[in-house]
C-alpha cells in the first residue's frame, strides 16, 4: 500500500484516563478543552477529538452541558476544526472477580442510545462509536459495547446525519463493523481509527496493524495511534501504510522520557514527522472532503437549527 501523502491530523484533547494527576497539561474545564482544541488546530490539526471531564473533580464525564460549553467555545473562537465527539463513555464496568454481579466504584454502564444524548444535542462532524467489548486492562474492568448496543447506537447516528468513526480495538471488532456496513447500518464512506496497544486489545505491533488494514474495507478512510512511546512512532508507521494518524494527552503524556508535552506540542511533532517522510498535512477542508463530511458553512452543527 502507497504511502498517504495528504495526511489528517487529529488530537485526542483529554480522553477518560486517569491522567490529571499525572500531568499538569491536561486539560479539565470546558475552557482549557477548548483552549487547546484552538491551540492544537493552529499547530496543525484538522480534527479534534473531544471527552470532557468533571470540572471539580478531573473525573470523566457524560454531562451534555459540558459538551455543548466545549464546542461553543472552539465555535466562538472563529477556528476551523472538525469536531469529533467521543460516543464511548457509558461503556464501563467494573465486576467484583469475587461476585461478578456485583459492580464495583468506577462502574458508568448505560445503554447504546443513552450514550448519545451530547451528539444529538449537537450534532458534531463526527462522534466515535466503539465496536466491541474488551478487557480493559489488567483487573476487572470491562469495556461493555454489544452487538445490539453497537445496531442501536449505529442506526441512530445514521439517522442524526453524523459520521461515526469505528473504534476499533481488535480484529472480531474489525469484523462486526464490517458486519454494520454489511447491513446497512453505516454510509460510506466508513471511518476507521485503528486502536493499538491498549491492554487487552490489539498489540502495538506493525505486522498486526499491517493484518488489521488488510482487513478494511476497498477505498475506506482509516487512522490509527498508539499508546504512550509508541505514540509518534505510529505516527509514521500509519502515514506508511497508507493511513491518517492520532495524537495527543488522551493517549500519551510525553515528548520523550521526562518531558511533560501539551497537545500543541504533541501536533507540532506529528507535522515534523509527517513531513519529513515526504507527506503533507491536510487541512480541515481537505479532511471533510476525504471523511466525506458536509463543507464548514453546511456542517450538521451550524445547520442544527434549521433542522429542528
Amino acid at each position: 500500500m502507497p504511502i498517504n501523502e495528504n495526511v489528517i491530523i487529529t488530537c485526542a484533547l483529554t480522553g477518560a484516563g486517569d491522567t490529571v494527576r499525572k500531568s499538569p497539561h491536561v486539560p479539565v474545564t470546558p475552557e482549557q478543552i477548548a483552549r487547546n482544541a484552538v491551540e492544537a488546530a493552529a499547530a496543525g490539526a484538522a480534527v479534534v477529538h473531544i471527552h470532557v471531564r468533571d470540572p471539580q473533580t478531573g473525573d470523566p464525564s457524560r454531562d451534555p452541558k459540558l459538551y455543548r460549553e466545549v464546542v461553543e467555545r472552539i465555535k466562538e473562537t472563529g477556528t476551523d476544526v472538525v469536531i469529533n465527539l467521543t460516543a464511548g463513555m457509558g461503556g464501563d464496568l467494573v465486576v467484583d472477580p469475587d461476585d461478578p454481579l456485583t459492580h464495583l466504584p468506577g462502574t458508568d454502564l448505560v445503554g447504546g442510545l443513552e450514550r448519545l444524548p451530547h451528539v444529538e444535542d449537537l450534532l458534531p462532524d463526527i462522534c466515535t462509536l466503539d465496536c466491541g467489548s474488551l478487557n480493559f486492562g489488567d483487573g476487572s474492568n470491562l469495556y461493555v459495547s454489544t452487538p445490539d448496543m453497537l445496531r442501536a447506537g449505529a442506526r441512530r447516528i445514521q439517522e442524526l446525519g453524523v459520521r461515526p468513526e469505528l473504534e476499533i480495538f481488535d480484529t472480531g471488532q474489525l469484523w462486526f463493523a464490517k458486519q454494520l456496513l454489511a447491513e446497512g447500518l453505516l454510509d460510506d464512506p466508513t471511518v476507521f481509527q485503528l486502536c493499538m496497544g491498549i491492554p487487552w486489545g490489539a498489540p502495538a505491533d506493525p505486522g498486526v496493524l499491517q493484518s488489521m488494514v488488510n482487513m478494511l474495507p476497498d477505498g475506506a478512510p482509516w487512522a490509527s495511534f498508539a499508546l504512550g512511546r509508541m505514540q509518534m512512532p505510529w505516527v509514521a508507521q500509519s502515514i506508511l501504510l497508507g493511513g491518517h494518524v492520532r495524537v495527543g494527552l488522551e493517549d500519551n503524556l510525553y515528548l520523550g522520557r521526562g518531558n511533560k508535552a501539551t497537545n500543541a506540542q504533541l501536533v507540532e511533532r506529528a507535522v515534523t514527522i509527517t513531513e519529513s517522510i515526504g507527506a503533507r498535512v491536510a487541512t480541515p477542508d481537505e479532511a471533510r472532503a476525504t471523511l466525506g463530511l458536509k463543507p464548514r458553512k453546511q456542517s450538521a452543527a451550524t445547520t442544527k437549527e434549521s433542522l429542528s
